[in-house]
């Protein structure tokens, strides 16, 4: 057999340390929940909330639906996690269907609730594939939401970036700039849209840097459970599933452990290679449910802690 350059890259790649071998535990995590609609998507939710709390995150954030179509849940939900765990809760804030005095509202709420910490985003319009209109007497966009919630407090603020492009963005210059208004209105940090490949948050990354963007970006990572429903929510937000990947979840539609096993392999890779390009913190899309994000968090080196020491605390 002709000993190619390709084969002998594999060969030395073989015979390296295991991929996990060397990552340090300097590794912050954060997670992301949905607020539940029924008693058994409750039980579901705190039954994730609960494994993952061991972990330390740096934070929980939970989503506020379209058109503010979940703010009770959303308020209650936040409220609970911060009232009955150790951990730091964050709320989303939208622009959408709501005046200024409404959203501030809401926000002197989560103040008064003890919530500290504040995902200001623009939202997406109720109805399905509609432009994004502004309330009138609301917020105009993310920036402007952000430069009124530092108004009310020095509440800590993350925003979101686009590493593929948001949807409504001519190109990534324009994301870019949107980014850094949000930034300089007074945001901490950016949290990304998932994405399947590391070289697009590192195309990001560097042209936000050469923005002048010192803000943490933190990579926004996706395990895929749900293949379809990561093809649909990856259709809405611009996000590219690579053909590589499409082809390692074929023929496991009727075989929910091995999916389970593919894309907990596949998002801890990538998340690797982001460690690798420096990236020290990881912001996962549980969709409520723990064992993905637990088992990646683990492989980087994230262990828990006992569960009496989380009780004491």
């Amino acid at each position: 057999m002709t000993n190619t350059i390709l084969t002998r890259a594999e060969a030395a790649l073989a015979h390296e340390e295991p991929l996990f071998a060397d990552v340090g535990g300097d590794i912050a995590v954060s997670f992301e929940f949905f607020p539940p609609k029924t008693e058994k998507m409750d039980a579901q939710l705190w039954d994730a909330i609960r494994t993952l709390e061991p972990l330390d995150p740096r934070f929980v954030s939970v989503t506020y639906g379209a058109g503010g179509s979940t703010r009770e849940r959303t308020h209650a939900t936040v409220a609970r996690i911060q009232r009955e765990t150790t951990m730091d809760a964050a709320a989303h804030l939208t622009c959408v269907e709501a005046t200024r005095e409404e959203i501030d509202q809401v926000a002197q709420e989560y103040w008064a609730a003890g919530v500290r910490h504040i995902v200001a985003l623009r939202g997406d319009p109720p109805a399905e594939g509609a432009r994004f209109v502004s309330h009138p007497g609301g917020y105009e966009n993310a920036a402007d939401l952000v430069a009124g919630l530092k108004k009310l407090h020095p509440f800590e603020i993350s925003v979101a970036a686009y590493p593929e492009c948001h949807p409504d963005s001519a190109d990534q210059q324009a994301d870019i700039d949107n980014l850094k208004r949000k930034i300089d209105a007074g945001a901490n940090r950016a949290i990304t849209q998932f994405f399947f490949s590391p070289e697009a948050y590192f195309r990001f990354r560097d042209a936000a840097a050469a923005a002048g963007i010192t803000a943490e970006i933190v990579p926004g990572i996706l395990p895929v459970s749900n293949v379809a429903q990561t093809r649909k929510f990856a259709a809405m937000c611009g996000a590219r599933i690579p053909d590589w990947m499409d082809r390692l979840f074929e023929g496991l539609d009727d075989h929910p452990g091995a999916r389970q096993l593919v894309a907990a392999t596949i998002a801890a890779e990538m998340c690797r290679r982001l460690y690798a390009g420096g990236v020290k913190g990881f912001h996962f899309y549980t969709l409520n449910r723990a064992e993905l994000a637990y088992a990646i968090s683990h492989l980087l080196g994230v262990r828990g802690k006992k569960a009496e020491a989380v009780v004491a605390a």
